[in-house]
């Protein structure tokens, strides 16, 4: 039956319109003896751009294509729902989706126009709707059918490929589009311009974008949410915001941007409930902020990020703040920051990243070997769960 002429199958009773677009319920996916997705959780919301991140091996990818269809879970594995429908046993065919591959997969015999109408074609589009679609599909994502339309993949360069493949997607008006690291491949400056383009397209249009990579720059910029993960499970899930500024862990707090750690055990409980920790190099103490990972005797592990961080002359620092006491082992010129390498007690080195003011006018005071001390606010730092 060809696609327009399609009657609509009746809602889910769960398909309202608040009603999540994807819920993965305690979904595992193991291949022989090796673990790939371990008994994980989420739901995503009509609309949302989610992104999957995580290092080689964390099971993102896995993820992604159980939800395409791709692969199936376990047999006791849980449960894979789109609008509603549990579709474990469903095949991408049947599911209302399009994928944007790392790789594109177009067909280098086929024509620009022709790689797009091709999963029309597939559907039994009526002929006479394909051309406009298409051109509709190209224009979404800039590319001129008059300039464009004609030529062979072979003929366009990494970006306008990877338009073609996004624009092929889109022409089947999914309600839901899976992304596998499609900017993998283009160059730094017109990777930065996709990831705008592909938030704005996602806001022009509604669709659900499910976006896999390992960039964590590119899941900050684009993401409504982020689902960082780590061995197979979902280590954080969060806004952008919640994932960088409050970490749950130290994996998620290393991988996400740059961290420095520290470590102590919690000795005093203050009158205004915050605590006092005990250093467990160099002898000092600092103040953490009350919570229910903090009890008196227990150890504490804190992160604090580079910019949260502040350097002072030892006698200088101000009464409010924490203060570690060191000595400068090297500041870095990185163009819009500096980064102040300082050396403390027990071989630990941190990291303070200082806003570059101008050093041809205003140069920063500190040289290699100067007494130092790195210093924070207690609110600045967030305190850690085990892994």
């Amino acid at each position: 039956m060809p696609e327009s002429a399609a009657s609509s199958s009746p809602a889910s009773p769960q398909a309202g319109a608040d009603a999540p677009v994807v819920e993965f319920r305690r979904v595992s996916k193991t291949f022989g003896a090796f673990r790939a997705v371990r008994d994980i959780s989420f739901t995503i919301r009509k609309g949302e751009f989610f992104s999957l991140l995580g290092p080689s091996g964390c099971g993102k990818t896995t993820t992604l294509r159980l939800l395409a269809g791709f692969e199936e879970p376990d047999t006791d594995g849980g449960e894979v729902r789109l609008l509603g429908e549990v579709v474990n046993k469903k095949r991408p065919y049947e599911r209302k989706i399009a994928m944007v591959f790392q790789n594109y997969a177009l067909f280098p015999h086929l024509t620009v126009e022709r790689n797009i109408s091709f999963g029309l074609e597939m559907r039994g589009t009526l002929k006479v709707e394909i051309p406009g679609r298409v051109r509709k599909a190209m224009e979404m994502v800039r590319l001129d059918p008059g300039q464009f339309a004609r030529r062979l993949p072979a003929q366009l360069s990494g970006g306008q490929r990877q338009r073609v493949a996004l624009a092929r997607a889109l022409v089947l008006e999914p309600s839901l589009l899976l992304l596998d690291e499609p900017l993998g491949a283009i160059d730094l400056k017109l990777r930065k311009e996709m990831q705008l383009e592909l938030k704005q397209l996602n806001k022009e249009l509604g669709t659900t974008f499910v976006y896999v990579t390992h960039d964590q720059e590119e899941a900050l910029t684009m993401s409504d949410r982020i689902a960082v993960m780590d061995n197979a499970r979902i280590a954080q899930l969060g806004t952008p915001a919640e994932i960088y500024e409050c970490p749950r862990t130290a994996f998620v707090a290393k991988f996400i941007g740059e961290s420095n750690f520290f470590d102590g055990t919690a000795r005093e409980r203050l009158p205004d409930g915050r605590f006092r920790v005990q250093a467990t190099a160099g002898g000092g103490s600092y103040v953490v902020p009350a919570g229910p990972r903090v009890a008196e005797g227990q150890p504490v592990r804190i992160a604090v990020r580079p910019e949260w961080l502040d350097v002072f002359p030892p006698d200088q620092v101000p009464p409010e703040e924490n203060a570690i006491a060191g000595r400068i082992r090297d500041v870095i010129y990185l163009g819009e920051t500096l980064h102040v390498l300082v050396d403390l007690p027990g071989e630990q080195r941190v990291t303070v990243a200082l806003r570059n003011e101008g050093q041809l006018t205003r140069p920063v005071r500190w040289q290699r070997g100067d007494a130092a001390a790195v210093a924070w606010l207690p609110e600045d730092c967030q305190v850690l769960e085990d892994e």
